[in-house]
This record gives C-alpha cells, sequence and structure tokens, in this order.
C-alpha cells in the first residue's frame, strides 16, 4: 500500500518538484463507503470486499449458497406479495418478462416443429404419398428433398444478415423486420399452391426459405435484445443483471419449447376434427390440407399482433447498442470493433459456433431413437397419431430441461460452462451406449431401455448445450457486434443441422448412431478450452474492458472481467489474466467514472434547455449527489483508497 501514500505535490512535507507525480485525494471513510457499495455490490464481493471468484472453494460454496437463499426467500416473499395483492398478478409479471420477450422463438418453434410433424401426414397412406414419398411418381424428389435444405439455408441466410443489420441499424429495426418476414412467410405457406402437386411442392419449399429468414433472424435478435434489456441504465449495473441475466434470456429461448408443446396439441386436434374423430388411415386429402393450413394460419395471427407489439412497444430495444455507438464515436457498423472481436476473442467463437455445430447435429439425431423404438412397440403401425403422442412426450421431457436449466444458469457454483460440458457428456454416452449394442436396445426385451435414453437424450440437451449455446454467444461478446455474433454462431449450428440432414440420407440407421456421439464429445472438447464462463460476471465489466480494448489498452484493465475463473483455459495460457488486480482495478474504476461523469457533465453544458439525445440519457441515474459532489470536490486529483481519520459530522 505504500504507493497509495506517494502524494506528489499534495505531499505534507512540501512539494514534489519533479513533476513525476500525479496528485491524489485521500478518501474519508464515507466516501469509501460509498464507492465500496458502487463498486463492490453485495451479491458479488463479500463483506471484507473480496471478489466471490477470488475466496477459496469453501468460502465460495458458502457466499454462493447463502446469497441464492437470501434471493430465492426475497423472489418468493414479492410473488405471495403480488399474488395478495392481485392473485393473477404473478402470471402477469411472467408473462410480460419472460413469454413476451420469447414470443418470436415461441411462435417459430411452433412453425419448424409443424414443417416436421406435417411430412409425415403428406406421405401418410390416403394422403399425397405419390408426390412425398418415394418411389416420387408424382413429384421431383430433389424438391421434395429440398424441404429440409431450403428452411435450413433461410434460417443460415437470415442469421448472418439480421446479425449484421441489427448491429448496424439497431436491434428494434431487426426485430420488427423479422416479425414482418415471419408474417408474410406464414401467410405464403398457408395459401401455398400450384396447378400440379409439383408446383404446389415447389411454392411450399420457397415460402419455407422466405419464412427461413425471419427465424433467422430471431436468433440474433431475440438473444441480444433480451441481454441488453437486462442490464441496467446506469453506471454500475443493476443486481437484477449480475444474478438473473442468464435466466431472463433462456427464459426468453424457452419458449421455442411451448411452440414446440402447443403445435403438436394443435396439430392432432385439427387432425381429428376434420378426420371425423379419427386418427388413423387412410387420411383423406381434405382433411390433410384443412390440418396443413389452419395449423399455419393460427400462428400467423399472433407474428401480426408480434408486428404490433415490437413496433409500438419496444421503442428502447436499441439504446444500449447506442450508447455503445456514441461512446466509440461510430454512427453506421462498427467493423473496427468486428476485427478486434476476431483478433482478441476468434478463440471464443471456435467455442459458441463450434459448440452449437455439434449441438445441432445431436439435436436432429435426437430423433433417430423415435422411429427405431416406435417400429419395435408397435410393427406395422402406419397412423401417425404414435409418433405425434411420442413427440408430444419428448417435448413435455424437453422443458423441464429448459426449465431447470433457466434455473440454475446463472448458478455460480454450477453456472454455463458446466452446465454444457455436463450436457455434452450425457449426450455423448446416451448415444454412444446404444450405438455399441444396437440389436440388444432394439430388441422387444430391452426397447424400454432404449426409449428412456431418448427422453434423457432430449433433457440433457436442454439442460445444456441447446440453451447455454444461445445464451452465451451473444454474452461473451462485446455489444457492437453482438448480434454479428451471435448470427454466426447460430448459423455454424444450422451447418450442423444441415450436415446431418446431408449426411443422413446416406448412412443407415445404426451407422449414424455411430457418427453421432463424437460431435458430443467435439462439443465437450470446445467447450473446455475455449469458453469462458461468465456466470457471476457483470456484463458491464466486460464492456468496460471493451472500451481499453479499443482504445488499444488492453494491458490497462484490470477488473474482473479478466479473472481466470471468467476466462477460458486457451485465454489463461495465453496470459490474459496476468493484468487482474483488484486494488488497482479499484482505483482504475473510480477514475473512469470521474471521466463518465465529466463528459455527463459536459453534454449537458452543450445541449440546450438540458435536452440529451436517447442514448445520453441511458446514463442519467448513474450520478448521486454523493458521487457528484466528490467528483466536484476532486477535480485534478486521483483517489488513495486509504481514509483518512476525522470528524464525519463536518
Amino acid at each position: 500500500m505504500a504507493e497509495y501514500r506517494d502524494y506528489g505535490p499534495a505531499a505534507p512535507h512540501g512539494p514534489d518538484m519533479s513533476g513525476t507525480h500525479d496528485p491524489v485525494h485521500e478518501m474519508t471513510q464515507n466516501e469509501r463507503q460509498i464507492f465500496d457499495f458502487l463498486i463492490k455490490p453485495d451479491d458479488s464481493y463479500d463483506s471484507a470486499g473480496v471478489y466471490w471468484a477470488d475466496l477459496p472453494l469453501s468460502e465460495q460454496i458458502k457466499f454462493v449458497t447463502k446469497g441464492d437463499a437470501v434471493e430465492s426467500r426475497k423472489e418468493l416473499s414479492n410473488i405471495w406479495a403480488m399474488f395478495k395483492k392481485d392473485p393473477l398478478s404473478p402470471f402477469a409479471y411472467y408473462f410480460k418478462n419472460m413469454v413476451l420477450p420469447g414470443a418470436g422463438l415461441g411462435l417459430e418453434g411452433y412453425v419448424l416443429f409443424s414443417i416436421g410433424n406435417i411430412k409425415p401426414l403428406f406421405q401418410a397412406r390416403g394422403a399425397f404419398p405419390e408426390c412425398w414419398k418415394s418411389p416420387y411418381r408424382l413429384c421431383n424428389e430433389t424438391w421434395v428433398a429440398a424441404v429440409d435444405y431450403m428452411e435450413i439455408s433461410g434460417i443460415i441466410v437470415g442469421q448472418i444478415l439480421v446479425g449484421i443489420l441489427g448491429d448496424w441499424l439497431g436491434r428494434r429495426w431487426g426485430l420488427i423486420q423479422d416479425a414482418i418476414i415471419m408474417f408474410v412467410g406464414l401467410l405464403m405457406l398457408t395459401a401455398a399452391w400450384g396447378v400440379t402437386q409439383n408446383g404446389w411442392v415447389i411454392c411450399y419449399v420457397w415460402a419455407l426459405f422466405f419464412y427461413g429468414i425471419g427465424v433467422g433472424g430471431e436468433y440474433p435478435m431475440t438473444a441480444t435484445s433480451g441481454m441488453e434489456n437486462a442490464v441496467g441504465s446506469g453506471k454500475v449495473s443493476t443486481k437484477e443483471d449480475r444474478l438473473h441475466r442468464g435466466r431472463k434470456v433462456t427464459s426468453a429461448f424457452l419458449m421455442q419449447g411451448w411452440g414446440q408443446f402447443f403445435n403438436q396439441v394443435i396439430l392432432i386436434l385439427l387432425l381429428l376434427i376434420f378426420h371425423h374423430g379419427s386418427g388413423n388411415p387412410p387420411y383423406s386429402r381434405t382433411a390433410v390440407q384443412w390440418t396443413y393450413r389452419v395449423s399455419f394460419a393460427i400462428p400467423a395471427v399472433g407474428t401480426l399482433w408480434l408486428v404490433y407489439y415490437r413496433a409500438y412497444k419496444m421503442k428502447s430495444a436499441s439504446r444500449q447498442l447506442a450508447a455503445a455507438k456514441l461512446k466509440s464515436k461510430v454512427t453506421g457498423y462498427d467493423t473496427e470493433s468486428l476485427k478486434l472481436t476476431f483478433t482478441y476473442f476468434g478463440p471464443r467463437m471456435i467455442a459458441t459456433a463450434g459448440a452449437w455445430f455439434a449441438n445441432d447435429v445431436f439435436f436432429y439425431g435426437n430423433k433417430l431413437f423415435q422411429s427405431e423404438f416406435i417400429s419395435v412397440i408397435l410393427p406395422g403401425n402406419t397412423s401417425i397419431m404414435p409418433g405425434w403422442l411420442y413427440n408430444l412426450i419428448n417435448v413435455g421431457v424437453s422443458l423441464v430441461g429448459y426449465y431447470l436449466a433457466s434455473f440454475l444458469i446463472d448458478n455460480k457454483l454450477y453456472g454455463r460452462k458446466r452446465m454444457q460440458m455436463v450436457g455434452f457428456l450425457m449426450d455423448f454416452l446416451l448415444f454412444v451406449v446404444p450405438a455399441f449394442h444396437f440389436e440388444y436396445y432394439r430388441s422387444p426385451a430391452h426397447i424400454r431401455e432404449f426409449q428412456t435414453m431418448y427422453f434423457l437424450s432430449s433433457f440433457f440437451n436442454q439442460f445444456g448445450p441447446n440453451a447455454v449455446t444461445f445464451l452465451v454467444a451473444a454474452e461473451i461478446y462485446p455489444t457492437p457486434i453482438r448480434a454479428t455474433a451471435h448470427g454466426v454462431s447460430a448459423a455454424a449450428g444450422k451447418l450442423g443441422a444441415l450436415t446431418a440432414a446431408i449426411l443422413y440420407n446416406y448412412i443407415d440407421t445404426q451407422t449414424k448412431f455411430y457418427v453421432v456421439p463424437w460431435f458430443g464429445l467435439m462439443g465437450m472438447l470446445v467447450t473446455l478450452l475455449f469458453l469462458p464462463d461468465t456466470t457471476g460476471l457483470d456484463l458491464k465489466e466486460q464492456e468496460r474492458r471493451w472500451q481499453y480494448i479499443r482504445a488499444g489498452r488492453e494491458s490497462d484493465y484490470h477488473g474482473v472481467a479478466v479473472h481466470p475463473k471468467h476466462l477460458s483455459w486457451w485465454e489463461r495460457y495465453q496470459g490474459v489474466g496476468r493484468y487482474y488486480d483488484a486494488d488497482a482495478d479499484y482505483r482504475q474504476k473510480i477514475e473512469d467514472m470521474r471521466a463518465d461523469w465529466e463528459a455527463s457533465q459536459a453534454r449537458k453544458a452543450t445541449e440546450k434547455e438540458g435536452k440529451l439525445d436517447g442514448a445520453d440519457t441511458l446514463d442519467e441515474d448513474a450520478w448521486s449527489s454523493d458521487v457528484s459532489t466528490y467528483f466536484e470536490q476532486t477535480k485534478g486529483f486521483a483517489p488513495t483508497t486509504q481514509p483518512k481519520e476525522k470528524d464525519y459530522k463536518e
């Protein structure tokens, strides 16, 4: 602490004439307490001011367990208070904060799941098997196969294109145009037809491609807007962000599961309604057409409402991006940040893109189980109902995984990285076991074990990589290119889905089981090596580090964003963690706050009538009277964190 006493020109023994020392201001106990409250919040630091990740393991467990217990009691108390005041208010809160942010993903989950469910209906006896099923007497086989390829291709285009546009023009614009594209795409799907059945298939395929562009854009837009709306508007981030950021984003993502659930329920009901109460073949073409078209018309209504909601109720979706651009003095697309991201965070892209690629191979590989155990349980079955009912059970199991991931993803003792690794490992085991004992588990005596592995693989896919990849692909990158990075990572995932769709056409079922498990192992390894664990990391602290990187001063940043806990194994090996210094960071944060405060004061002085634009007003609430007074009184001084004794009543 000796360096804190190097007073320079303010030294009590007389001025330093060398000119090599910066003036300092010795903080009073009261001032220190104010800045401790702002800089060292009690959800991240213990009573002694030690960051939670710096504590010994036993102390970490106590700290996290105590904090989670306090927060749980607080949340339950709030829910009970809301319930007593109005029994429906907790549901209204959930709808506003969890359902609405993920409404787009819920609608696209419904539609994409419907596409996979409707194809077997088209192929069923009495419907359109001559067009949709081998030997394809009425339709071109290439166009029928293109249903899968063009859907995925459209999603990839949307993920990359809208990701870039979302960083260029803003989150709100991206959200609105996504909803418009999906609405028009649903109209095209509902009305798709042709003078021949092959013409109908071609129209259907291009409608899927167009709709897929909107679906693809939902991934980066929902993740980034959910992430940035979770962050408080002040200079110091909110407790909600630090404790529940992951839950907020994954709660939006799990609406995809609810979309799949409602799609399956609605398809079953529609088929029963239009097929005279029976779910068994032969199916009339009229019943199939009504089932298919009404199932797409229902989400079209919801998507039209989504256009309205995003246009008129989400006007602040781009505020954080606007603030980041203002700080970097950028008006359009921040190409400099993109270059720096690949320079400094390139290995992170391997983690997010590589893990998502591996996960989507698994996600589509999960369907391998179902056809096999249904053929054993119900030999000779030609009805689509058993498959739909097992889908419904599987989606229910997946929803349990989604919710458990949402509850534990912010737990500092488990968190993002460990959850993803465990999920990949369990999926690897659940595929590799039946792969090398295929006939054994397909036998009638052991088919239930095979079925159990199917449901468990769905559970660990959601309670693992499927939820985590969606979150971290936005979270570990800086705001100016967050949507781009998320879009590229998600597109890599869809390439995994495309790989599976193509590969599975050329190998038999047992070979598929031999191939799929190793993608789980690959996902676990890239996660272990290249993914940082951002559980418990203040997102604004990461943005603060990014400002230093962008200014060419990476080594001058000493905060928790370079704590080894929040770095990947590769980043630790590269020595990024050597810059971490808690004491130096404390002083640095105060000076960073001072610079922001001075910039804020300067902007106020230059604006007429004290009016600031939208980006500036983001920071208005950060400056308490105590902080402003301190900065006013210490202009030209740097702080020393040693309080001096004085009468605090003065």
